[in-house]
């Protein structure tokens, strides 16, 4: 990841390597149009073409701590990056102070070229409410494990539950709480999935 602007022409950018393999991809703000460069190709996405944006929260295999932006665009195409970028296999770069201000800049220029594009937060609604009621059954079992180890004197087993449910709280809660769907005014930035706010 590189700072939000370019120091030849001080337009708003960002780079990301979404994957531990694979090119850096570019994104750079010209007026109304977005411009992509994945090293292979280039494509400018004309801002009035963005129908709707998303945000969401999408930790990785090692951070707690990633966030995703998705535009849909009216061909049915959509883009996404986020906050993280993989150095290496093992390594995950941060810059939350420059990922907020190049989402800022580009939901702002969105809302002025397509006032009409609907800005949202969090999942979809069906894939939300999945994920609760997935989460919330597997901490009742996890509770019902722990109640049945105490109440047959094994206490070395509700100990282990009590450390999984721990665990799976801390990881589950806010991934529920975050991405619960949640409409937004045009052009909104949410700071709780859009970190980085400067000031």
């Amino acid at each position: 990841m590189t700072p939000t602007s370019d120091d030849d022409t001080q337009l708003p950018s960002w780079r990301q390597r979404a994957r531990p393999v694979g090119f850096e991809i570019a994104y750079r703000l010209e007026g109304e149009t977005l411009v992509v460069d994945s090293t292979r190709k280039v494509d400018r996405v004309r801002l009035s073409a963005v129908e709707q944006v998303r945000f969401t929260y999408a930790p990785s295999n090692l951070s707690s701590k990633g966030f995703r932006t998705q535009l849909r665009l009216s061909d049915g195409r959509s883009i996404t990056f986020g906050n993280l970028s993989w150095r290496s296999l093992t390594e995950l770069d941060r810059d939350d102070a420059g990922y907020h201000a190049f989402v800022s800049a580009l939901s702002a220029a969105i809302a002025r070229a397509n006032p009409k594009a609907r800005f949202v937060a969090g999942k979809p609604t069906p894939l939300w409410a999945a994920l609760a009621v997935v989460s919330g059954a597997s901490l009742l079992m996890l509770a019902f494990f722990i109640a049945r180890g105490l109440l047959q004197g094994q206490h070395s087993v509700a100990l282990l539950g009590l450390l999984l449910a721990a665990a799976s709280y801390w990881q589950v809660k806010p991934m529920v709480v975050l991405n619960r769907p949640r409409d937004l005014a045009t052009g909104e930035v949410p700071d709780d999935l859009v970190p980085g706010r400067v000031g």
